[in-house]
């Protein structure tokens, strides 16, 4: 009986919400281990103050998440590390570059609401502030340097969302369930950002569900990784809005919002504005023409 209520009969390993709870355990694990390692590394003192410590704390956040679906999807799901939807070829580099673009064409056209609407005031760019140190090349290693960020950021963000999580609701009840859950679970793991809202919540799991529908058409998580990763250096970086509540990072425009904050989101960027809405139908439609004629990969056992 508890062998029936554990494991899948037919297949021998644990079921899908065990599978879950085992991948949560590994990651707690491997954020105390990582996070003890760089105490070693920093004074007590320092912590959440130090430039060096942000960093190192968000490379330790994306070995835990790694490291805890690699072993979770090896060992508990017995799956090989590739069958989430990383196959890598030549159809991988086009689908991450291809989303890339979309996600710019997105924020692009919020941006040109916001401007024609009359709610977003442009200040200038970047190279133009004298009082910026370093000048132009100060800007481009700012601006290549949030590309990394963002793009670990995303790798972690979809590999245990899109990937893991997804997949393992899917198969363990039912697709719609799988984006649902998974994309609610990807808007709380921003409980903690500034300016954070209800609205931010409906927001993240809007966006959660059109980052799932790059997966979905693919099945593979490189369009979703290019979706995530170009989401977020277009919004914060190439055109200056606050990225899920956090702002003051790099950027290459200047403006000031100062619409109604339940159409431009406020402080904490467009996720949490109305105007997304329309941002997301546009992204869905080029994301559909752009897989509407590629044949739908089969991830491997």
């Amino acid at each position: 009986m508890l062998r029936r209520i554990f494991l899948t009969p037919e297949q021998d390993r644990l079921r899908s919400g065990f599978r879950l709870l085992g991948q949560l355990l590994f990651m707690g694990v491997f954020f105390l281990l990582i996070s003890g390692c760089l105490l070693l590394v920093l004074p007590f003192s320092q912590i959440s103050t130090s430039t060096p410590w942000l960093l190192l704390s968000h490379v330790s956040s994306v070995l835990a998440v790694t490291a805890s679906v690699y072993l979770a999807r090896r060992w508990l799901d017995r799956r090989s590390f590739s069958s989430l939807g990383l196959n890598w070829n030549r159809a991988a580099l086009k689908d991450m570059a291809v989303g890339f673009l979309i996600a710019g064409a997105v924020i692009g056209f919020i941006y040109l609401l916001e401007w024609v609407g009359g709610w977003l005031s442009f200040q200038g760019f970047a190279w133009q502030d004298d009082s910026l140190a370093g000048g132009t090349a100060a800007v481009t290693a700012g601006v290549l340097a949030m590309l990394l960020v963002f793009l670990a950021g995303s790798w972690q963000e979809e590999l245990l969302h899109r990937g893991y999580w997804l997949q393992n609701v899917e198969e363990g009840l039912n697709l719609f369930c799988g984006v649902l859950i998974s994309s609610l679970f990807f808007s709380l793991t921003h409980l903690a950002n500034p300016n954070f809202s209800p609205a931010a919540v409906l927001g993240l799991l809007a966006g959660g569900i059109f980052l799932a529908f790059g997966y979905i058409r693919t099945r593979q998580l490189w369009l979703p990784l290019g979706l995530h990763t170009g989401w977020n250096f277009f919004e914060s970086t190439v055109f200056g809005y606050p990225v899920s509540g956090m702002s003051g990072l790099p950027r290459l425009i200047h403006h000031q919002v100062s619409g109604p904050e339940l159409l431009t989101g406020g402080e904490f960027g467009p996720e949490a504005g109305l105007l997304l809405l329309p941002g997301l139908l546009l992204g869905t439609l080029l994301v559909y023409l752009y897989t509407c004629r590629a044949p739908i990969a089969v991830p491997s056992p």
